[in-house]
């Protein structure tokens, strides 16, 4: 009974002296890279990663890179445990860019909504985009939803005064539809008015590194990049609600 608190002391003190080991070897990384790779900028996060000797370095919030315990070698590229045929990285980038559904700024979108509309969607659009046409025609199809969508400008300038006259126009559900489903014209004589929700769209897409459209996510949390068909969409309202 009386090595109890000797073994607890011992665990202690092991456990410091593997966290003190720990942040010496983060400090040796931190100063190698930032004084060969200055525009790496500040690295925000130093850890192992799943394979024994490799770290992971966390930069600008979200991007990945990897390097050994000394920082002598810097690897950029994807992770893959060939066990399991995951690739690590993208799960990571995907944990670290997660946007939580409940936390959009639905006051920067509009909703168009079907049947009883329960189930909810989010989706990032750019007026130009031709795969977003593709996935709004499928779109039509799905019933009881209330789509939130945020207009989301990347393609170009034009996509931006488009997405401007859209969010402008009297009913913007009714314009958006007729745009990208029906090929009708967007009224040119808008009305004048404040079109920062599309700004800041466009800045909450790049902190969350939604680098295409449409983007699609889900009550659960669920991001798909690109377009999917209305079985797919069926499939993940389902879930999502599950």
């Amino acid at each position: 009974m009386k090595l109890q608190p000797l073994r607890r002391l011992g665990l202690a003190l092991l456990t410091l002296v593997l966290s003190a080991a720990c942040l010496a070897q983060e400090a040796v990384i931190r100063k190698t890279i930032s004084e060969r790779y200055p525009e790496l900028k500040a690295i925000d996060e130093v850890n192992k990663s799943a394979l024994p000797g490799l770290f992971e370095l966390r930069v600008n919030g979200s991007e990945i890179y990897y390097t050994d315990a000394q920082g002598n070698y810097l690897i950029v590229g994807n992770l893959y445990d060939t066990k399991q045929r995951r690739n690590l990285t993208e799960e990571r980038v995907d944990k670290l860019t997660a946007v939580k559904f409940d936390s959009l700024p639905f006051k920067d979108s509009f909703t168009i909504v079907r049947g009883n509309g329960e189930r909810k969607l989010a989706v990032f659009e750019d007026p130009n985009c031709g795969y977003c046409k593709r996935f709004e025609r499928d779109l039509q199809t799905i019933n009881n939803v209330t789509v939130h969508m945020f207009l989301y400008p990347i393609l170009g300038p034009d996509s931006g005064e488009k997405a401007k006259a859209i969010w402008c126009a009297k009913d913007r559900g009714q314009v958006w539809q007729d745009w990208m489903v029906r090929e009708q014209a967007i009224p040119n004589s808008v009305q004048m008015c404040d079109a920062d929700a599309i700004k800041r769209n466009v800045e909450l897409g790049r902190k969350h590194k939604i680098n295409g459209t449409p983007t699609l996510i889900f009550v659960d949390g669920t991001r798909i990049p690109g377009a999917i068909d209305a079985k797919q969409i069926e499939k993940h309202l389902a879930d999502a609600k599950s």
